[in-house]
């Protein structure tokens, strides 16, 4: 990766609906020049995809909480098993595999106290590979949409 590179990255974090005629011209390449890094940049996992940010209350989810889970033991097949039941979720935002005194924290969104109660029941406690459950409720959050230090790496990776 290059100078290039890495403007093109920041260019498309603030705004990946440009087109390539205009992301060409904020960096000041020829729109087949650009057009082929973007592909390369893709193609070697560095652009992973271009998202919408979807409000989670125009979708009926009106609490959010955060899940802290110490699994019973830490083998491969327990953490494996885990991990396919949490992608499973429909209510899963995110989750962290960590070290430390939990082993996963797990970001929910849900209806209502109702809806959390019954998934940290039947979703978490019920399943044999937890060992215990720690729930805290999310009152806001903030996500920032773009990777803060992106401009401060030079192309070769010193700050």
């Amino acid at each position: 990766m290059d100078r290039t590179d890495f403007d093109i990255l920041s260019v498309l974090q603030n705004n990946a609906r440009l087109s390539n005629k205009e992301l060409a011209g904020r960096i000041g390449l020829a729109p087949s020049s650009c057009l082929e890094r973007v592909r390369r940049l893709r193609q070697s996992g560095v652009l992973r995809g271009f998202h919408a940010d979807v409000a989670p209350a125009a979708l009926g989810i009106r609490m959010e909480a955060l899940i802290a889970v110490r699994l019973r033991q830490h083998s491969r097949a327990s953490i494996d098993s885990f991990l396919a039941h949490l992608r499973g979720l429909p209510e899963l935002i995110a989750f962290f595999h960590l070290a430390g005194a939990d082993d996963f924290l797990v970001h929910v969104g849900v209806r209502d106290a109702d809806h959390l109660r019954d998934l940290a029941l039947d979703a978490f406690s019920a399943r044999p590979e937890v060992g215990h459950i720690e729930t805290s409720l999310i009152f806001s959050s903030e996500r920032r949409p773009h990777l803060p230090f992106l401009r401060t790496v030079s192309p070769g990776g010193d700050p």
